[in-house]
């Protein structure tokens, strides 16, 4: 990108007037409007919105940087946006500040930008420009260059201006170089997120709080969980408040310079009573108010020095955070990692916390990223409003059915607020401002001329308000959990407030919504009917807290009148019902759910209940695991979608979208009512996050409807899948000419005891007796090869768990890993005639007892191209991206030819015997000079082999080219060029 001409003009203009900018009286105001403005204009960007953007989508948003008591500023300079998300802030500074060797501004971004969770961030004041990563955790006594990647003087712009441009333009943002560039510095030494440091912390002060509250009162661990969670909410929200401008800076850090903190904080929350109307701040009976008081936490005692390490550990420099930045949803995933724990009290009455069981039982909390949320309110929400008025969606009802932190209504909030500013704003926004109760307002003027008459409306405070209770609803088991989502919500409605009420007289009563009626706690699958059961034991009241049964027709009664809401979003639980995670009486209750089935899933029953709790035309946009699209124990939940609803959408994701669990997921969008036979679902399977990018495809739901199992087959559309519906049609199936089995298992506690288990009673290092079998795992089965690992011996017999008849073991056959490995050659099958005892991660093909179909011309067709390439389109189930398997159901439904003639076939059968020769000669081979000439030999080999079985299935040269390219290797990884190693700049 060559350097515009009229950044060398002002180059040219700073450097002959370089004093007159380096005296301090030279403001940054004018540095602002002078150099930077056009500096980052030549980079791309809008930086006065002339595309007339709302305000949620501009391109740069520019701050009147707020001084609080001389303390560090509460925002970046400049936040540059991308479709309204952030990317990277810019500090900008007056030419007299010496970036280079003054630590403070470097400070200042880091903390913003670290707090705000974005890899990089700028420090300029045009005559020197230093790109930092601020990922590594600012703290006191950090120097200029800490974090620094990058460093420049105006005089070097020219030529620096690539490697500049390359990753802040606007084009290369958009271009996912600015990510890329951010990506390879990640995980360096030092580099941290900033969800990690807060949730240490928090959980640090989490352990303080319950380990002085249980000293020094008397609590039970449902009210020392409630306090712990409720005190720290609280001064969370404060310390926000304080930072945005809200609070006044410092209230919380004074108490801590005199004696009995605890009681004078708990002024301080009773102030914040009057003037929120909160439920977190709520300790008196009020009329109208569906929620108790809190009676418990002001009275209990709790001493200085816990306080006092909680309340230091907010300000910097013990903190590295800048409240004021920290974005809703990112709060919001450090809640939901949180909230997986839980404080138990010991017998001593001492506080321990511990990961919640269903936690600990699904391998972790997984938080949904902002992106899937973002895509799935669109989806189902914009729809409900597009061409609308606010006046037309006053009635409109988003429900997350299972909260959690709040996310997906955090997203659902979002968006309503962009809309409906979007609406003001392109719909006579004055005559709006002029209402009695206006919904919009226009900033009053900044210090750089921004604000009143250039368009750059907002919307006040009380209209947040009202679209946050008029249209957002949740419900969550986790009594916690939905005191974060009501928390995260409110502070979302108190953004841009002090901008709102800048230079006006400061009147924050009642400025915030009871979320009472909105956000409930409750089992959204459980109702009160539960307790109807015949024979039910009796329940104590600890569980029937804990069982938390939920009326939908009495806890939302004006809504579920009317039919139900409007739509109904959210990422249901992923958990298996079974005596592990419910009582007897839950599960059985629970199997009266239509969907409910063997391994019947928490998110199997909250679809049916969302769909349940939608009114006709209403939406549902839910993110769940895949594998349920084509599994037969899933067909009832398949059965129940395709009868009750039409199917807008399916987007199914072949990428991972939580970082920390191997679950395929899939994005459910359907309407309640029923889909006229001609409907059409719009099918799409991004490989990334750019979901509405990825190229899509229709499928007849009517297709699914009358389809073998409700399947959801859409991996059958297409070129590939036309092909290899095509090649289903044409062909019989293996297990019409063979058989398919599992293998063994040898010990299970339904049949051995844990001693024998532990023991191995059944195994041994060598041949004892004639009944003694080798051992083969599947990690033994390659192509065309057996190689055993372990090399031990099992006795064989009805003594074992699972055993299969000694003709399955024994005499031709093939063995195929259960585990396929990567194209273009992804089934491991092996001609064998030795005898084996191998585990259900080895399958076996056997001759039928006609003899159909030989086992070394089976051996070459699951090891063929063409095998890799219908697997994923022929399973039982869809074929996870993560950890997939080859069921007995997949072979045997393995499409044949159903006649094959002598030449092919023996042509075929020699090439198998070719390769399985080839193999055993590689594995004794001991020169690198013979095992290159065997491996070369083995490849071509593979190729004829491929070319036979194209020949077999009757193959078009369009269609080896489909298959080819879909079986494509995975591309290598490259190595970064030199001049893109962001440790060069």
């Amino acid at each position: 990108m060559p350097i515009p001409s009229r950044l060398l003009d002002l180059i040219d203009t700073f450097g002959r007037n370089l004093d007159s900018y380096l005296d301090p009286d030279y403001k940054e105001t004018e540095l602002r409007r002078e150099f930077l403005d056009p500096l980052f204009t030549a980079l791309g960007w809008d930086m006065d919105n002339a595309a007339g953007y709302a305000e949620a989508y501009k391109d740069v948003v520019h701050e009147e940087t707020l001084k609080i008591s001389g303390v560090a500023a509460t925002a970046p300079d400049y936040s540059f946006r991308i479709g309204g998300t952030r990317k990277f802030f810019v500090e900008a500074k007056k030419p007299s500040v010496k970036i280079k060797d003054d630590p403070a501004p470097a400070a200042q971004l880091r903390r913003y930008s670290f707090s705000a969770k974005l890899p990089l961030g700028v420090v300029t004041d045009f005559h020197e420009f230093a790109i930092y990563d601020t990922r590594q955790r600012p703290r006191e006594g950090d120097k200029a260059s800490a974090g620094r990647i990058f460093y420049c003087t105006f005089d070097q712009y020219a030529e620096k201006w690539d490697e500049i441009a390359a990753i802040f333009s606007k084009d290369a943002v958009l271009r996912g170089s600015f990510d890329k560039y951010a990506a390879t510095s990640k995980g360096k030494r030092g580099t941290s997120e900033f969800d990690d440091e807060f949730l240490a912390d928090m959980e640090h002060w989490r352990d303080l709080l319950a380990r002085n509250l249980a000293l020094r009162n008397t609590l039970t661990e449902r009210e020392l969980n409630f306090a712990v969670q409720r005190v720290l909410d609280r001064v969370i929200f404060l310390r926000i408040a304080e930072d945005r401008g809200i609070e006044p800076y410092g209230q919380l850090s004074a108490l801590t310079a005199g004696p009995k903190i605890y009681p004078r904080l708990g002024e301080i929350f009773e102030r914040a009573d009057f003037r929120y109307n909160s439920g977190l701040f709520h300790f008196a009976t009020e009329k109208g108010r569906d929620e108790s008081p809190d009676k418990l936490t002001l009275g209990l005692t709790l001493d200085d020095a816990t306080l006092k390490e909680i309340i230091g550990a907010l300000y910097w420099p013990k903190s590295p955070y800048a409240f004021a930045v920290i974005p809703a949803d990112i709060l919001g995933h450090v809640y939901e990692q949180f909230l997986g724990k839980v404080i138990h009290l010991t017998s001593d009455h001492k506080a321990v916390v511990e990961e919640k069981p269903e936690v600990r039982k699904a391998g972790g909390v997984y938080y949904t990223p902002t992106y899937i949320v973002r895509y799935i309110v669109e989806q189902t929400v914009g729809p409900l409003v597009a061409g609308k008025s606010p006046k037309q969606i006053e009635h409109l009802t988003v429900l997350d059915p299972a909260c959690g932190s709040g996310s997906f209504l955090l997203g659902a909030y979002d968006y309503l607020l962009d809309w409906h500013l979007a609406y003001y704003t392109a719909n006579d926004p004055a005559a709006w401002a002029k209402k009695k109760q206006p919904p919009i307002y226009e900033t009053a003027p900044n210090a750089l001329g921004l604000g009143r008459g250039t368009g750059n409306w907002q919307l006040t405070t009380a209209e947040r308000k009202r679209i946050l209770v008029a249209h957002l609803y949740g419900v969550d088991i986790d009594a916690q959990a939905v005191e974060v989502t009501k928390l995260s919500l409110l502070l979302k409605v108190l953004e841009g407030e002090a901008r709102e009420l800048r230079g006006k007289q400061l009147d924050f009563h009642r400025v915030l919504p009871d979320l009472g009626h909105n956000i409930k706690c409750g089992n959204s699958l459980i109702g009160s009917d539960f307790y109807a059961q015949p024979a039910l034991p009796a329940f104590d009241d600890e569980a029937r807290l804990k069982l938390n049964a939920f009326d939908w027709p009495h806890e939302f009664k004006p809504i579920m009148d009317r039919g139900g809401f409007d739509a109904v979003i959210g990422n249901p639980p992923y958990v298996i019902i079974d005596s592990e995670t419910a009582s007897a009486p839950e599960i059985e209750f629970l199997n009266r759910y239509e969907v409910a089935n063997y391994k019947t899933d928490l998110f199997h029953l909250f679809i049916e209940r969302g769909v349940s709790r939608l009114v006709k035309q209403g939406r549902l946009g839910f993110i769940v695991p895949n594998p349920w699209l084509t599994q037969l124990f899933t067909e009832p939940l398949r059965k129940h979608i395709l009868q009750n609803t039409r199917v807008e959408r399916l987007v199914v994701l072949e990428h991972r979208v939580f970082e920390d669990a191997n679950v395929d997921t899939c994005l459910l969008f359907v309407s309640r009512g029923e889909a006229p036979k001609s409907h059409l679902v719009k099918v799409s399977l991004p490989k990334d996050s750019r979901i509405a990018d990825a190229a899509s495809f229709t499928v007849s739901q009517q297709e699914w409807t009358t389809g073998h199992e409700h399947r959801f087959e859409f991996r059958q559309a297409g070129p590939d899948g036309l092909l290899a519906k095509r090649i289903l049609k044409n062909c019989v199936q293996l297990g019409s000419k063979a058989r398919a089995s599992l293998g063994c298992q040898a010990y299970n506690s339904s049949k051995h005891t844990r001693e024998q288990i532990d023991q191995r009673v059944f195994h041994s290092v060598e041949k004892q007796t004639s009944e003694y079998l080798p051992e083969l795992a599947g990690s033994d089965v390659s192509r065309y090869s057996i190689y055993r690992v372990r090399g031990q011996w099992i006795k064989y017999g009805p003594w074992l768990h699972d055993y299969r008849p000694m003709e399955m073991l024994t005499g031709p056959r093939v063995l195929i890993r259960e585990i396929p490995g990567k194209p273009p050659h992804s089934l491991h099958a092996c001609y064998v005639e030795e005898t084996y005892c191998h585990y259900k991660t080895v399958l076996n093909v056997n001759p039928s007892s006609t003899g159909a179909i030989s086992m070394k011309l089976a051996t070459g067709l699951l090891n063929s191209r063409l095998a890799t390439f219908l697997f994923p389109r022929i399973s039982n189930k869809k074929v996870a991206q993560t950890f997939p398997r080859l069921s007995v159901g997949d072979l045997r439904a393995f499409p044949v030819p159903e006649h094959i003639n002598t030449n092919q076939h023996d042509a075929l059968v020699t090439h198998v015997e070719r390769m399985l020769k080839l193999h055993a000669d590689l594995a004794a081979a001991k020169s690198p000079d013979a095992q290159t000439h065997l491996q070369r030999d083995i490849a071509a080999t593979d190729r004829a082999i491929d070319q036979l079985v194209y020949q077999l299935y009757g193959l078009t040269a369009e269609e080896i080219d489909l298959v080819e390219a879909a079986t494509a290797p995975p591309a290598q990884p490259t190595l970064v060029p030199a001049g893109d190693d962001p440790a060069q700049l």
